[in-house]
């Protein structure tokens, strides 16, 4: 532990003053140093024990945090959510959605991604929703419009005609700093699994992939991709597949 080395090396340290002063000076009370070195030891010890109990504290006190806001998405009531054409916003089926994207395997990252916005337009971003579920891939938001859930879940009441849509739906900024997108829409077939890093600061290591921008549709984006024999082609081709099974 980083703070029992600090301690170690300060108590190294007045053992070390302690000998050299005794080697130079023969007034000096050795009795007395020995007993301020063992006082110091002491403290020290004190100081570590007390670090050591804090961060116990501390994780006990994120533990509980994360519990609570687990008990509070528990408690949120269908009532309380905005409606949509079909019923009300599935708001599990978002954080069921989050969570699994965080605690997932390693190398299970989406291959067909859709980047969006909600400032794009609503007939637009609605299609895109609905044809990127269908094909089996994800539409990935960088955030909350002004940090505000309440917006997020009422623009997407609006967009989402099909309640299964909403498990298609992600909120992710560590794909838009991975991809290093800077412009919505953005269609993104990745050649092979990949791995999706832990926190929320760092910048995932994306394989080979293909990628479009544009207000163009999923087909498109996808037709293009199968068509152009690139490293996501054919994760693009089966993505293709499923969707075209859906069109009338």
């Amino acid at each position: 532990m980083r703070v029992i080395l600090i301690a170690s090396i300060v108590l190294a340290g007045l053992a070390g003053g302690a000998a050299l002063l005794a080697q130079t000076t023969d007034e000096l009370d050795i009795q007395a140093i020995k007993a301020r070195a063992a006082a110091m030891a002491a403290d020290a010890e004190t100081f570590v024990a007390h670090v050591k109990d804090r961060g116990d504290a501390l994780r006990e006190e994120a533990s509980s945090a994360a519990d609570g806001g687990h008990e509070n998405l528990k408690r949120l009531s269908a009532a309380d959510l905005p409606a949509g054409p079909k019923g009300v916003v599935d708001f599990d089926e978002l954080v069921a959605g989050a969570v699994g994207n965080l605690n997932a395997p390693r190398g299970q990252a989406p291959q067909f991604i859709a980047f969006a916005s909600l400032s794009m337009p609503e007939e637009s971003l609605k299609r895109m929703i609905a044809d990127v579920s269908r094909a089996g891939g994800v539409v990935v938001f960088r955030g909350f419009p002004d940090n505000s859930m309440k917006a997020f879940q009422t623009a997407i009441a609006r967009l989402v005609e099909d309640r299964a849509d909403h498990a298609s739906i992600g909120i992710d900024p560590r794909l838009f700093r991975a991809f290093e997108v800077q412009a919505v829409p953005t269609y993104v077939a990745v050649g092979s699994d990949f791995d999706l890093c832990e926190g929320f600061r760092c910048k995932s290591v994306v394989p080979p992939n293909d990628r479009l921008t544009g207000n163009v549709t999923a087909e498109y984006a996808l037709a293009s991709f199968a068509d152009g024999g690139g490293p996501g082609a054919k994760v693009a081709a089966v993505a293709l597949g499923n969707l075209r099974k859906t069109l009338p």
